[in-house]
């Protein structure tokens, strides 16, 4: 998922992360200087849903505009033959079952 804040506050007119910062104070939602650079750069460490809320009620957009997905950047599956192949070389390897108990410590 791509954040995509700054350029959702950019089309409502707010430019700067304090003025941003101000509104969110107002609707109750104190963040500290540093987790605002987080949320304004583009790369926050968390998000919380209730913030979330604060701030799409602040900008009057949806999750839909702050959050981009972007699928191309999800591993696609490996297949069980390229899995093994991957793992061993060329060969695969199988399980040995265990016959009984391993015997006591002496």
């Amino acid at each position: 998922m791509k954040w995509n804040l700054r350029l959702a506050a950019a089309n409502r007119g707010i430019w700067k992360a304090s003025e941003l910062q101000r509104m969110l104070a107002a609707r109750g939602m104190v963040i500290s200087a540093g987790k605002m650079s987080g949320l304004w750069s583009g790369s926050p460490n968390t998000v919380r849903l209730d913030e979330l809320d604060v701030i799409c009620a602040v900008l009057g957009c949806g999750t839909d505009e702050l959050l981009l997905p972007e699928p191309a950047k999800v591993p696609q599956p490996v297949t069980e033959d390229a899995g093994k192949q991957a793992a061993t070389g060329t060969r695969a390897v199988t399980p040995r079952t265990r016959g009984g108990r391993s015997l006591p410590p002496r």
